[in-house]
């Protein structure tokens, strides 16, 4: 079983103590490009999606205005301020106590979603120095993920992986921001192939003894569908399948698209792993 005390992150309504249980995190694009089909730019389709994860049984609801498919079109810091905030509006109106993540690597994009009530910082791009310094002056946890462009490595991947993570909880830790507010993510599909993402797979315990809070993200990914021959829509059972190796690697959240599917594959996981059982339990 895996047990560690790695403390607690207070946020919202919710109460995330690191180790006991698995959280759900939620995406909701507001992209009309996402790889997964399930971006939309309206602002009242997205918030009511965000509402239906939540309802579904999510922990945390990570809302990002900007494709990070292979081969997306980057766009500036105004539009994807312009795409997220007025979601970040209604969905912090509809669900008061619900945690909420910025999917954005960008300091002025973070700032304007902490104005419309995000609580937590996802960035695929690691943690900038300056993004750090927004961070610690907001007093936002983060989320810093591996990416790098291109998939050539000078050494393993798993090495260079912890490596550029360690790196980052170093210069999180450095402004003051502490660990159980430090959360590190692999990168499964950035900067990556096919046999990279499953070497990590393999490795995650390598992640999980860095000690930190930890998320994965493997939800639909493109390295499911080669596996299973499956477009994005119909890798649910492929995602579940990572989700619970996960879970028993210790890992603390994993971010999906489909939430129901994830809550039953972290119930099952988590009761063997870290023995946890639902509050209406009874022998």
């Amino acid at each position: 079983m895996v047990h560690a005390d790695r403390g607690f992150l207070k946020i919202r309504g919710a109460d995330l103590r690191w180790g006991e249980r698995t959280f759900v995190m939620a995406i909701v694009n507001v992209t009309p490009d996402s790889f997964s089909g399930d971006g939309v730019e309206d602002p009242d389709v997205a918030t009511a999606h965000a509402v239906a994860q939540w309802n579904a049984g999510a922990d945390l609801i990570d809302v990002g205005g900007e494709s990070t498919r292979p081969g997306h079109q980057p766009i500036d810091e105004r539009t994807e301020i312009e795409r997220i905030v007025p979601v970040l509006h209604a969905v912090r109106e509809r669900l008061e106590d619900a945690p909420i993540s910025v999917d954005s690597f960008k300091p002025a994009v973070v700032r304007a979603a902490h104005a419309a009530g995000a609580d937590l910082v996802n960035s695929v791009w690691g943690a900038s120095d300056e993004l750090l310094d927004v961070v610690a002056e907001l007093d936002m946890p983060i989320v810093a993920m591996h990416n790098q462009i291109g998939t050539a490595y000078t050494e393993p991947v798993v090495d260079a992986v912890v490596r550029y993570l360690e790196d980052c909880v170093r210069r999180a830790g450095a402004r003051g921001i502490a660990p159980e507010r430090i959360l590190i993510d692999p990168g499964i599909g950035f900067g990556k192939d096919a046999e990279q993402n499953l070497a990590l797979l393999r490795s995650l315990d390598r992640i999980t003894a860095l000690g930190l809070p930890t998320v994965l993200g493997t939800s639909r990914k493109s390295t499911l569908g080669r596996l299973t021959g499956r477009a994005p829509a119909d890798r649910v059972f492929a995602t579940v399948a990572t989700t619970a190796l996960a879970v028993k690697a210790g890992i603390d959240v994993v971010r999906v698209h489909d939430v129901a599917a994830a809550r039953d594959a972290v119930a099952v996981a988590d009761a063997i792993v870290r023995n946890w059982r639902p509050a209406e339990w009874t022998e």
